[in-house]
């Protein structure tokens, strides 16, 4: 049975949160979501797949704010200074959307699972889980996750701790693992010149 402290996850209890907010370092420090991919930049997929899944969509981006805004939806920079990583842009989008809940998946995944939210949604609720996270059938991805605003207090105390390291924060919690062995190639990203090239001849799974 789901936490009765969260209304249950639905599309309209959800803001899907793109986590734009990281240096790119293995891009000469480009920044991933606007590189171009197939005519569109990267951002552009993910928000495409992502919108008919949610309730509200935003973008946590720390860099090129105007180039973000102007695809149409808010854009938040993290609170935290320095690229922190994927869980501060966790924190501040729980501090900035007025859903219960949040999924989040990174800018520069463009083949995005078109049922991953209500598979998250599924694997949460069937395991009576604070959080679920998406798994390809190998290894997580925990990136792609469902999670409760109300765990924000959680969240701040372990990164005010000096903690940056998402699973072990996920350890604090009930976890459920939503499977998605059978679309593997939604989790494919881009963090590389060569991962671009590569990506542009493959057809979405």
């Amino acid at each position: 049975m789901n936490d009765t402290r969260s209304p249950p996850p639905g599309r309209d209890t959800i803001t899907g949160v793109i986590l734009a907010g990281g240096q790119g370092q293995r891009m000469g420090g480009r920044d991933k979501g606007l590189v171009p991919f197939r005519g569109r930049p990267l951002v552009a997929w993910v928000i495409a797949a992502m919108t008919p899944q949610v309730a509200v969509l935003v973008i946590n981006a720390n860099r090129n704010l105007d180039a973000y805004g102007a695809l149409g939806y808010p854009v938040i920079p993290d609170g935290l200074e320095g690229f922190q990583g994927p869980l501060a842009g966790f924190a501040t989008a729980m501090a900035a959307v007025s859903t219960p809940w949040i999924v989040t998946a990174p800018c520069d995944g463009p083949f995005l699972a078109p049922d991953l939210v209500a598979r998250l949604g599924a694997a949460l609720i069937g395991e009576g889980a604070e959080i679920a996270v998406a798994s390809d059938g190998q290894r997580l991805q925990p990136v792609y996750a469902l999670i409760p605003v109300r765990l924000a207090p959680s969240l701040h105390a372990f990164l005010a701790a000096g903690e940056r390291k998402i699973d072990l924060w996920y350890a604090r919690h009930r976890v459920a693992l939503a499977d998605l062995g059978d679309r593997p190639g939604s989790f494919a990203n881009v963090n590389t010149e060569a991962d671009a090239a590569g990506l542009q001849a493959e057809s979405p799974p």
